[in-house]
């Protein structure tokens, strides 16, 4: 594995800690190694949060977040090593008609890219943020109380 390909996982284990098993409803999907076994959680959902590794050109750390039409859909355009069956399944789920209303992704631009394990500095102090930032767009959904 690239050692900051790992931010999607290691953010989504602070926000299961953050919703602490509050929202049962609300699934939390570790679909780093899925691959097209993504295409049933995309086509079965309207509500689709991603967060990951985010390759824009950005100073390493700088959290980033992309809108539904702001996302490729295609592999011409690179997000991070892995994306690219990731925006293929996307485009899968769109050309079946089966894409998700509501669809945002929020990251960071990585820094260290080599093989290891373990997060940049840089992307190890962003986490917060954007588990933040996930709340705060899964309340704008309606998905999370304001509670928590």
């Amino acid at each position: 594995m690239n050692k900051d390909e790992g931010l999607g996982v290691q953010a989504l284990h602070l926000l299961e800690k953050e919703l602490a098993n509050r929202v049962p409803e609300l699934e939390l999907v570790d679909g780093g190694t899925l691959g097209l076994d993504l295409l049933v959680y995309v086509e079965d959902t309207d509500h689709l949060l991603v967060l990951d590794a985010i390759d824009a050109g950005k100073v390493p750390g700088t959290v980033i977040e992309l809108e539904r039409n702001q996302i490729p859909l295609y592999s011409g355009i690179k997000l991070s090593q892995h994306q690219i069956t990731f925006q293929e399944v996307l485009q899968l789920a769109q050309m079946r008609d089966h894409f998700p209303h509501y669809l945002h992704m929020i990251g960071a631009q990585p820094e260290d890219l080599s093989l290891g394990v373990g997060l940049s500095p840089s992307l190890e102090a962003c986490q917060g943020e954007i588990v933040q930032r996930a709340i705060k767009k899964l309340r704008e959904w309606n998905l999370i109380p304001d509670i928590i």
